[in-house]
């Protein structure tokens, strides 16, 4: 079946504190961007992909296709105002029945196994979400106050979230509301159930400095 990968690299990541946006920042001598690609093109040859970048930096985003021999199946697009926009942009390019990745541009270390994990079950279910327990304690604030809850009951959610078109597509023709807070709750808004599948600790988004220091050490360790 067709694959096609949207990969959300349309923030400009102010909390990073950099004068590129983060996704253009160096890794291990490449763009934190040119690294989230390779995985899904280790992980499938036929796999195509929408780049969703900010306006003033689509050529470098042409540029690192061009680099990563993928111009030939690369459509490249603007983000819009949020992620929903963003993501609803770079859906609009799809004409055909496949199933779509919607990833963090920043989650450079994703594995092209949870990538393919994520394309077998959504074959089957219809869906893939990755997610992962919660090592931390947590608490819910309300008002003045504040509760533990389980965390063992808690999930982190990861990408590529992983959909068949014929679910995604829809969900993102309605409005946006505020309660969208990745492309899960959108589908999940049209009565449809997505399905959680095991994440990855290491597939962590690159957010602040610290982040590319760690991102550094897990690439060291892969290749040693």
């Amino acid at each position: 079946m067709k694959k096609i990968a949207i990969v959300t690299a349309g923030g400009m990541g102010t909390r990073m504190g950099a004068k590129l946006p983060k996704q253009f920042l160096l890794l291990s001598g490449k763009p934190v961007l040119w690294h989230t690609l390779n995985a899904f093109i280790n992980a499938f040859e036929d796999i195509d992909f929408v780049l969703v970048v900010p306006d003033d930096f689509v050529n470098t985003a042409t540029v690192l296709a061009s680099e990563l021999n993928i111009s030939q199946k690369t459509v490249i697009v603007v983000g819009g105002p949020t992620r929903f926009d963003s993501v609803k942009n770079g859906l609009a390019t799809i004409k055909e029945s496949a199933i779509v990745f919607v990833h963090d541009g920043v989650r450079c270390l994703v594995s092209p196994d949870l990538i393919k994990r994520c394309y077998v079950q959504a074959i089957e279910k219809g869906s893939a979400i990755p997610a992962v327990a919660s090592t931390d304690s947590v608490r819910i604030a309300m008002e003045d106050d504040h509760r533990v809850i389980d965390r063992a009951k808690v999930s982190i959610i990861q990408t590529p979230q992983t959909f068949k078109s014929e679910l995604i597509l829809p969900a993102f023709n309605q409005s946006y509301q505020e309660r969208f807070t990745d492309e899960a709750t959108v589908v999940e808004s049209t009565g449809n159930r997505v399905y959680l599948i095991e994440g990855d600790y290491q597939n962590i988004k690159i957010t602040r400095p610290i982040d590319l220091i760690i991102a550094e050490q897990i690439i060291a360790d892969r290749v040693s």
